[in-house]
């Protein structure tokens, strides 16, 4: 084991979250990408790419689930970097053995609405609280259940937006549309 690496790994995550923590206490998260998150996640993103050349993956053998579950919160919350978050999606499921499943699954759900797809798993939400669409309805509970993730309620499931609504959706977030296509996203 990397052991080294599994403690600055979950130091990366935890100073992450702190600081999220405390400018949502301040009320600054909402309307945009702020400034000092996004410093942060490219600051633990360059980070972890230096920790990938060394050892490769962080997957759990070699640094810990806590550990691995850190990398993979960096990694989901590296938005500003489309060809990075793809390449650890790949490195994932190339360990997919090694990694815990729902990781993969919210990070394969995140690449994909920044992109203006349908989702797999309905990982991630819309600013109204509900599921962003995805790929197949009748089946997510079977795809969910693959990956560890509860299974979602039948009200839940039928108040999923149609993959089609992806276009009108988008056309009311004018800022986080242009922010993704200056990153690369679209």
């Amino acid at each position: 084991m990397e052991y080294q690496f599994s403690k600055e790994l979950i130091e990366l995550a935890n100073h992450d979250l702190s600081v999220r923590e405390r400018l949502t206490a301040k009320g600054e998260l909402s309307g945009g990408y702020h400034p000092e998150m996004e410093a942060v996640h490219q600051t633990h993103a360059k980070r972890l790419r230096e920790i990938i050349k060394e050892i490769g993956f962080p997957t759990i053998s070699k640094v810990g689930e806590e550990a691995s579950d850190a990398a993979w919160l960096i990694i989901q919350h590296s938005i500003g970097e489309p060809a990075f978050m793809k390449e650890c999606y790949i490195m994932m499921d190339e360990n997919s053995n090694d990694i815990n499943p729902k990781n993969k699954a919210y990070l394969y759900d995140r690449i994909q609405v920044f992109q203006s797809k349908p989702q797999k798993y309905g990982t991630q939400l819309i600013p109204e609280r509900r599921l962003y669409p995805v790929e197949n309805k009748e089946n997510i509970n079977e795809e969910r259940i693959k990956v560890s993730l509860p299974p979602l309620s039948l009200e839940d499931i039928n108040r999923i937006p149609a993959s089609e609504d992806i276009p009108e959706m988008d056309a009311r977030e004018k800022e986080y549309t242009l922010w993704r296509e200056k990153v690369g996203w679209i």
